[in-house]
């Protein structure tokens, strides 16, 4: 393992997001000054998960590793994945039949996890498993479990579409006689609360959900006794008030003035998902001209920071330094258009400070490549600002 963090460490590692750590997150050099989250990054599952992946390659170095999907959302880290030899089996429009793998084949489950029906397909084929599943979503699916014993539903805060959400919607079901429902929204949220109040359009409900339920779900039958559950990268603020209104229609439903018994709930946003989220609402509080937020376009946590900034300054959401295209134009993400847009005259005239923070998914080597092009950008080379980082003074 010590060979295979060395190898890691080499593709990822920085030392002007080191040097900027060490000194406070926050370094100026002539008039533009950048400010770093205090909590940014790798989280210790993503950092888990890279390493089996490569110790993976190490050791069954003779024979095929396959990965269901990509182990984390981060373009970058999967290509590195990618050049290992590591082939992903679900890949978009290039997927490869499950018959086609043999028992001598290594099948990689990434960080997110997979649905049971993927899992127990690989394991017909008698394949070795490496599970880099992070100990936070399996904490989700516990809960899941624990509902469906209890005939009690799953209403899991989260999209619908995700591979987490898939994964641990999967397990609600798992014993044959469970249930859930995925809300990602308060809008959707309401929908329930009211149907679990008032009741109404079975076919027009299940019509709106479509795609976000378990086969055979009943809203007359299976909202009656329900837990929520959640996506591990949501807001917590959100999935808290997910909660909240849920349990206040269950309650007001069942006439009691105390919680009713009909409803659980349990605590289960992914610590370092928090944790970034608070590092940047902390952040947010000083004066700033922009926020960059780095990171893959589809990763959840990354997402919410850049959510988090627009309500409160200019923020863009780029995927790696090349979208910091020139001063006058940025490429970057947006939310609600779900595409790249381009922007011109993003990049304020000096003195100017930019916020700069990522996902948990997003590597050093990416934040540092950001930090430079925009130095760059504004006639500073990136030797000076390794030497302003090294400087403690």
């Amino acid at each position: 393992m010590a060979a295979v963090q060395a190898q890691v460490e080499q593709h990822y590692r920085s030392d002007i997001v080191e040097g900027l750590r060490k000194r406070g997150g926050e370094v100026t050099v002539g008039s533009v000054t950048v400010r770093l989250a205090k909590q940014f990054g790798f989280c210790y599952g993503v950092e888990r998960a890279i390493d089996l992946a490569y110790a993976a390659r190490k050791v069954f170095a003779e024979r095929r590793l396959f990965i269901l999907g990509e182990i984390i959302h981060n373009p970058e880290v999967n290509r590195q994945i990618g050049e290992l030899g590591i082939i992903n089996l679900l890949s978009k429009g290039h997927e490869i039949p499950m018959d086609s793998l043999h028992p001598e084949d290594v099948v990689i489950v990434p960080a997110f996890g997979t649905d049971v029906q993927t899992l127990n397909r690989v394991k017909e084929r008698g394949c070795q498993i490496v599970d880099t599943t992070c100990g936070d979503v399996m904490s989700v699916w516990k809960r899941v479990r624990q509902y469906a014993v209890e005939e009690m539903t799953s209403i899991i805060h989260g999209k619908a579409s995700h591979e987490e959400t898939k994964a641990t919607a999967s397990r609600a079901t798992s014993d044959g006689k469970g249930h859930y429902l995925v809300v990602l929204t308060l809008e959707e949220t309401d929908l329930v609360c009211r149907y679990i109040e008032q009741g109404g359009d079975k076919g027009a409900f299940l019509e709106r959900f479509e795609g976000a339920h378990s086969e055979g779900f009943d809203p007359d039958l299976h909202l009656h006794r329900v837990g929520v559950a959640n996506q591990t990268t949501m807001l917590r603020g959100e999935t808290e008030e997910v909660q909240r209104r849920i349990a206040a229609a269950i309650q007001k439903r069942d006439g009691g003035a105390a919680p009713s018994g009909n409803f659980r709930y349990f605590d289960t946003i992914c610590g370092a998902t928090q944790e970034r989220q608070d590092a940047l609402r902390d952040m947010l509080v000083s004066p700033m001209n922009l926020l960059l937020v780095v990171g893959g376009y589809n990763s959840s946590n990354t997402s919410h920071l850049a959510e988090m900034g627009q309500e409160k300054l200019p923020t863009y959401f780029i995927r790696n330094a090349e979208r910091l295209e020139s001063r006058e134009k940025i490429t970057h993400y947006d939310l609600h258009l779900k595409n790249e847009v381009t922007r011109e005259g993003w990049l304020p005239p000096s003195p100017v400070v930019v916020g700069v923070t990522a996902g948990a998914s997003c590597p050093n080597n990416l934040i540092e490549d950001t930090i430079v092009r925009l130095f760059e950008l504004l006639g500073t080379s990136r030797e000076s600002v390794l030497a302003a980082v090294r400087n403690e003074g």
